[in-house]
């Protein structure tokens, strides 16, 4: 019998934004391969997938984890972003309620972290099927409309081998960023339209951006660092002066959006520092061996690997501190074809609310 779920929950409210100049000139500043032409229009998230965000797809699906969606380093570390889970196989449930009392949405609203690819892919095929409520089982014919089928054919991929052989399906809709998708949307000048015009830093800005330093000062502005205070521009999460990594104990990590005034061009935040995010692209290692892509930095980067020019790589399967996602929408076939006639400029923005 195959899995029994409820289509539809709406349980995620992702927010994205539209990244148009469809068939842009790629940069090739850098790089002895050019990056950052897309030839169709996409939507891509304005903030990395959060862990309140995560919480919620396991609530969703991972009342057993078979695929091993949810790792203990998240709440047994302190470098984790603190989801704790509860229960048995088969009856889990996971919340915030292993922090203090009063901070479940602090920590809800920073990036998730250590997840590995496959999980991030998982979460994706989670969005393309309509975010459903059921029990993984462990079987991929009966998960296959919850995580295992969907943008990406997992089939239980749980190896690298396996999930370095994973592709974007033809009809994807919501997926890990390629390589040329995440770079248009950090860098390149959208007022430029279809030039080969690039920022160095994903804050509109090829000067680096500013960061909160040991001290716990802003520190261009010398003024102590306050959330939810206002951003001078051109601010990220990152460890500069190379001691402690981000803001420090006991969160590290910025909520997403905290530097409201350091958007990239298309309206992304967060695109260098605070998370690493796992790309859908594979490139190889220094041994011409295939891995899955990993960029922007995070909060423990030093200056020189947030930089454009930078990039990182892992097996598919690593779950580190550093390393979260976000997601993209991509248009189906049939809209591509619109596009390449010249129909319509952009996808419509869709935003999965609460139901």
């Amino acid at each position: 019998m195959g899995n029994v779920f409820n289509m539809g929950a709406g349980l995620t409210n992702l927010e994205t934004v539209p990244v148009g100049n469809v068939g842009n000139i790629p940069d090739t500043r850098y790089f002895p391969v050019a990056r950052g032409s897309v030839d169709y229009a996409y939507n891509i998230g304005k903030y990395e997938v959060t862990a309140g965000q995560y919480t919620e797809f396991l609530n969703a699906v991972a009342g057993a984890d078979p695929y091993g969606l949810y790792n203990d380093y998240m709440d047994s570390n302190s470098f984790g972003c603190q989801i704790t889970r509860h229960g048995a196989s088969g009856d889990y449930t996971y919340d915030f309620s292993g922090r203090p009392s009063g901070t479940e949405a602090s920590w809800a609203n920073r990036p998730v972290n250590a997840v590995s690819w496959g999980d991030s892919a998982r979460f994706a095929n989670w969005l393309h099927n309509g975010q459903p409520m059921g029990t993984l089982t462990g079987d991929p014919a009966q998960d296959a409309g919850l995580t295992e089928d969907g943008s990406y054919n997992l089939n239980g991929a749980m190896s690298d081998a396996e999930l370095m052989a994973v592709t974007r399906k033809p009809r994807a809709t919501w997926v890990l960023p390629t390589e040329d998708e995440r770079y248009k949307a950090a860098y390149h000048k959208k007022a430029d339209g279809l030039a080969s015009s690039y920022y160095d830093y994903p804050t509109s800005s090829d000067a680096a951006p500013g960061y909160v330093n040991d001290s716990g000062n802003l520190s261009g502005a010398g003024n102590p660092f306050t959330e939810g205070g206002v951003d001078p521009g051109n601010y990220v999460t990152y460890n500069a002066d190379q001691r402690i990594p981000g803001i420090g104990s006991p969160y590290y990590r910025t909520a997403v959006g905290e530097w409201e005034n350091s958007s990239s061009p298309y309206g992304t935040f967060d695109q260098s520092g605070n998370i690493d995010e796992w790309i859908e692209t594979s490139v190889l290692n220094i041994y011409d061996e295939p891995r899955r892509g990993v960029r922007g930095g995070s909060a423990a980067s030093y200056s020189h690997t947030i930089h454009s020019l930078l990039g990182g790589y892992s097996e598919p399967t690593k779950e580190m501190w550093a390393w979260g996602f976000r997601v993209a929408e991509v248009p189906e076939p049939a809209t591509m074809a619109i596009v390449a006639l010249g129909g319509i400029g952009i996808l419509r923005r869709r935003r999965y609310v609460r139901g």
